[in-house]
């Protein structure tokens, strides 16, 4: 019997030491794989052979000719010119950076804004040229490289929340621009706080692999079948002012849904409206000019009027582009495919004035009611109609009626107004809404907003008092 165990704990330990050898093969076997994989992309992607150069026909933001194109030129320490810095800082308006760079007015670029995503929260980094917290010693080499292939100074590859994935398209002699204008900031001594990212997604490593399904390098290439101006869009949508990574869903690795491109996408509670040319879902029904206006001022009367992560795009960056610019976006947002969201009805022709506030007269309310705080709270300025104040003058308390915010199919970003307000300053007017976050409680805001959507806009669009508290919690 003895003899029989023994036997027995021998088998079961040579079992043993067969699953272990195995697990280790196995290991190394997908560990060779992993690297296999990484030689393969390294090599489809690094070699120089293959590399796009600019081939661009807009080397510069004001470019008029299709024709026109223009190669990198390293720029020597002190050696850029007025007009070199000139295009860069316009260039860098048209990226907003100061938006993704700047968490403290006073210390513009210095970094620190924190970036939530679903696998931690980034901080951005310093781009002024400090030498010691900043980009001072950052060669034009590096720079480009971090632009391009989203590699920073030190190898480490970067994180997506910086949009390399779309700034590879900028051209060489633009992203040199861009880095010109950086060197002409005032140094600030300033570390931002340390990537809070959840393992295994704090291994800068794994983007090798990220990289493999969502980034493709490669400089922007026109379309010779296309006019310039669509050309001069393309450039900067696709590339320079990023919009998809806003405008556009995630997928299960937080890379762009390419098949879903500008259908609309949720950033730190506030929805990115579909901006296809879709009629009911999109913009459609808007003119062109009304989509120029709304990029340049952030008013497009009886449509839209832009607060949150949009207003501040708005007051930091396409106010300040060339109308000629604005018009080519327009043009080449006309031409992507439009994708139906959904919508039955076009988001900005909902609503008509409220007439129940004479019944209210005299009569007792009690516990949450949203009309009652509507006319409390809002009607001084949106009046108790919703009508609004100064019709469609730039600084007009705008109209609840045909407003998109309030006839969207979801309310979060109604709620979200009401929460956080708006302060939107452009060369047109200085627009403010109060915050009523520190007002007003969950069930309040979402009473105010359930009327609201009711009264004159969507009113199948609600938000409940559990929802008002997490968009509350957002980090803005």
């Amino acid at each position: 019997m003895t003899n029989q165990t023994s036997r027995a704990r021998q088998a079961g330990s040579s079992a043993q030491m067969l699953r272990s050898r195995f697990l280790r093969i196995g290991t190394l076997a997908a560990a060779f794989s992993l690297f296999a994989l990484y030689l393969a992309w390294h090599a489809a992607y690094d070699e120089p052979l293959v590399r796009q150069e600019d081939e661009s026909p807009i080397a510069q933001a004001r470019a008029d000719d299709a024709a026109q194109g223009a190669q990198a030129v390293p720029l020597a320490a002190g050696a850029a010119s007025s007009d070199l810095v000139k295009r860069g800082e316009y260039l860098a308006r048209a990226g907003d950076c100061m938006a993704c760079h700047t968490v403290d007015k006073s210390r513009p670029f210095a970094g620190g804004v924190p970036i939530n995503t679903p696998f931690g929260t980034i901080y951005t980094p310093n781009l002024t040229p400090d030498p010691d917290t900043g980009i001072g010693q950052w060669s034009d080499a590096d720079f480009q490289r971090a632009m391009h292939e989203g590699i920073g100074r030190g190898g480490e590859r970067l994180y997506p929340a910086f949009p390399y994935a779309e700034y590879t398209r900028v051209t060489s002699t633009d992203v040199q621009a861009i880095r010109a204008y950086l060197n002409t900031l005032t140094p600030i001594h300033y570390t931002p706080p340390r990537n809070e990212m959840n393992f295994p997604f704090n291994q800068r490593w794994l983007m090798v692999f990220w990289n493999l399904f969502n980034f493709t390098e490669g400089r922007f290439v026109p379309d010779p079948k296309q006019r310039p101006e669509w050309n001069r869009g393309a450039y900067l949508v696709e590339g320079l002012a990023h919009c998809e990574e806003c405008h556009t869903p995630r997928n299960i690795l937080q890379g762009l849904k390419t098949t879903d491109r500008f259908s609309g996408a949720t950033q730190a509670g506030w929805h990115a409206f579909n901006i296809t040319p879709d009629r009911n879902s999109g913009v459609g029904n808007w003119s062109d000019d009304e989509l120029m206006r709304y990029l340049s001022t952030g008013v497009a009367p009886g449509r839209a009027n832009a607060a949150g992560p949009m207003g501040e795009v708005v007051a930091d960056s396409t106010q300040y582009l060339t109308p000629e610019d604005l018009r080519s976006i327009v043009v080449y947002l006309r031409s992507v495919a439009p994708v139906i969201g959904g919508e039955t009805h076009p988001r900005d022709q909902w609503g008509k004035p409220a007439s129940d506030v004479t019944a209210w007269r005299g009569t007792a309310m009690t516990g949450v009611n949203g009309a009652q705080l509507f006319v409390a709270n809002c009607a001084s300025c949106h009046t108790w109609s919703g009508q609004g104040v100064g019709a469609s003058a730039p600084g007009a308390y705008p109209s609840l009626i045909h407003n998109t915010t309030v006839g969207a199919s979801d309310a979060s970003n109604l709620a979200m107004v009401i929460l956080h307000g708006v302060q939107r300053t452009t060369q047109q007017a200085d627009v403010l809404m109060p915050a009523f976050a520190g007002e007003l409680s969950d069930d309040q805001v979402a009473a105010i907003t359930n009327y609201v959507t009711r009264q004159f806009g969507n009113p199948q669009a609600t938000v409940s008092v559990e929802q008002v508290a997490k968009l509350r919690a957002q980090q803005q």
